[in-house]
Order: structure tokens, then C-alpha cells, then sequence
């Protein structure tokens, strides 16, 4: 099956034309806006994957990091189709981007998480 991380990742990366990745890179500092979607738990069955995935978004302000995360919830929620050799049914925000502490004040981090429904296209 499709790793959402794999399918969710890059399209977001493209729709929002920042970096992104499955992990903080170590340079996050040079590399922001980023965003980061990592699968933190969800179920799967036989042919489709109801995985919840939490979406952070790294930026220089608050209001970028606003923006960004904003505009991450709205294609999430709207996004249906084939992705990167995924078909997504269903998007439901979980829990809309909030203010999240990260360890460098410098850098300001927004998070929402998201129960995404796919199969294999």
C-alpha cells in the first residue's frame, strides 16, 4: 500500500510551492517555509488505509506560518483523486492548525492533524 507520508508530502510541497519532507531537515532554518507530514497512527484494512497524519508547518513568522498552514487544511480537505499512485476518497481535519512550541524560537510551528482515506490507484 501507498505510504501517505510518500503521497501527501510532495503534493503538498507543489500546491504550496515550499519544501517539505517526511522529517525536520537539519538546515530547517535555511529551508522554511516547510512543511512536515508524518502518519501518527490511524488503521488500515484490506484495501484502503484510514491513516491520521499530522501536518506542521515551519516558518520565520507567525503570520507566515498562519498562511501556510491555512492554505495546507484548505487543499487537504478539498484534495480527491489520484496522487502519486494513491486514490484519496476522503480528507477530515481532525484538529485545525494550532500554535505548536518548537525548540528555536526563531522558528514559528503550526500543526493540524488529518484521517486521510486511500488505496493503491
Amino acid at each position: 500500500m501507498a505510504e501517505v507520508e510518500a503521497v501527501l508530502a510532495p503534493w503538498l510541497g507543489t500546491v504550496l510551492s515550499v519544501e517539505y519532507g517526511a522529517e525536520t531537515p537539519p538546515d530547517l532554518e535555511e529551508r522554511i517555509p516547510f512543511v512536515r507530514v508524518e502518519r501518527v497512527g490511524g488503521a488500515d484494512d484490506r484495501f484502503r488505509q484510514h491513516p491520521r497524519v499530522a501536518v506542521d508547518v515551519f516558518a520565520a513568522t507567525a503570520d507566515e506560518a498562519r498562511a501556510v498552514s491555512s492554505a495546507a487544511r484548505d487543499a487537504l480537505i478539498a484534495l480527491r483523486g489520484e496522487v502519486r499512485g494513491a486514490v484519496v476518497s476522503d480528507v477530515r481535519c481532525d484538529a485545525g492548525p494550532s500554535r505548536q512550541p518548537w525548540a528555536n524560537p526563531e522558528i514559528h510551528r503550526r500543526g493540524a492533524t488529518y484521517t486521510v482515506t486511500l488505496r493503491d490507484a
